[in-house]
């Protein structure tokens, strides 16, 4: 029993290097162009850019934000607010900044509609009144890191293949256990789909800083196949029409969007229970990377951890390894230490990119914590599962 628990503890571990060494190894070493100049022929300004934000009740957050955007060093765009039915005063601050900025205008939306989400529905007419090829997808309680912003994520699309742009949203610093939770799975997450786009299987991206062309959208129905569905209006999309020709992504930290966390436990978890309930209707061969990436991220930590009670547990009663069981211990060990050497340095030196999101020095701490978070989110899950078969109708 031993040897085969020994067994499947270096198979979990060898999965995760592989990803580790050769799938994450992409963003935390590619090499990437230099920003590109606006005075550059390939720089693609002359198409224009439709900055989209979809609102309801920001009210706060516009007042900030508009003016960040309207001084973005860009020739060519405009900024299109959707406001979906707001009841704080939105409309009227529109109205106003729409007439003093030349950048600024807004669409008010005044009921919801059947068989489609609110968000969705927004961004569908977004698209249709935009008044340039390219929209550039953002909230409104985020913040651009530089007015070069539009430029550098834009510029990915220089080439004629290149029909989407994946961006990166960092969560703003605050004290707590939760913000440096919220921070890690965070960065883990934009690790996998940098590195999985990277690695030409692009499965994902994140509505707060994602850029694509309004012929892409339309060439494959919106959000038609998922309209119902809460949620999914950024990922779910990208899971269905991104390829490994057309995807480009962007590290630049000029164009990371930074926005503001959840502060509470509850807010949170309602947040992360929507972005589960859109991963299950991901395609079944992303489903099955990210769920070996996961599985395998989970069972490394606990069956290691179950295999040092079992060690304790032969020290205690003084039962002796074989010399098979030993050298199968020793292999399993060194290589368990030697995944977490390289999740330290691969993913401490992606953190260094993605604006030091989380501190290399406690890496090793956020990897157990991850394995810890993505297991109970596991169980949640299938549990949650059972009891909707359970009470469904």
């Amino acid at each position: 029993m031993i040897t085969s628990l020994l067994i499947f503890w270096l198979v979990m571990v060898s999965i995760q290097l592989i990803f580790v060494l050769f799938i994450f190894s992409r963003t935390a070493f590619s090499v990437f162009p230099p920003p590109v100049s606006l005075s550059e022929n390939k720089h693609p300004a002359q198409q224009g850019v439709t900055v989209v934000i979809c609102a309801r009740n920001e009210l706060d957050n516009l007042t900030e934000l508009l003016p960040l955007l309207d001084a973005q060093h860009y020739p060519t765009f405009e900024i299109l607010v959707m406001d979906d039915r707001s009841t704080d005063g939105t409309t009227a601050f529109l109205e106003n900044i729409a007439t003093e900025r030349n950048h600024i205008r807004f669409i008010r939306i005044d009921k919801e509609h059947e068989h489609v989400t609110p968000k969705k529905y927004a961004l569908t007419i977004a698209l249709k009144k935009a008044l340039y090829p390219t929209v550039l997808l953002t909230d409104a309680d985020c913040r651009p890191a530089s007015a070069d912003w539009i430029t550098q994520m834009v510029s990915q699309l220089a080439t004629a293949d290149k029909q989407l742009v994946l961006g990166f949203s960092p969560y703003e610093q605050r004290p707590g256990f939760l913000n440096l939770l919220i921070r890690s799975e965070t960065l883990f997450t934009a690790v996998q789909y940098f590195s999985l786009a990277m690695a030409g299987r692009p499965y994902m991206g994140v509505g707060r800083n994602l850029a694509y062309r309004t012929q892409l959208f339309f060439a494959n129905r919106g959000f038609y196949s998922h309209m119902n569905v809460v949620g999914g209006d950024d990922d779910l999309f990208v899971n269905e029409v991104a390829t490994g020709q057309n995807t480009a992504v962007c590290l630049d930290p000029a164009t990371f969007m930074w926005s503001k966390p959840k502060e509470t436990w509850a807010d949170w978890r309602l947040q992360k229970r929507r972005h589960l309930n859109v991963g299950n209707y991901y395609t079944f061969g992303n489903k099955f990377r990210l769920g070996l990436l996961t599985g395998s991220h989970v069972l490394t930590w606990f069956t290691g951890l179950f295999v040092g009670a079992v060690i304790l547990y032969y020290e205690i009663a003084h039962y002796a390894f074989t010399p098979d069981e030993w050298l199968l211990l020793l292999i399993a060990t060194g290589t368990f230490a030697f995944r977490i050497l390289a999740f330290w340095g691969i993913v401490g030196r992606i953190s260094y990119r993605l604006a030091h999101t989380v501190p290399w020095s406690i890496m090793p701490f956020m990897d157990l914590l991850l394995a810890t978070y993505y297991g109970i989110a596991g169980l949640q899950t299938i549990i949650s599962q059972r009891k909707k078969r359970i009470t469904w109708r």
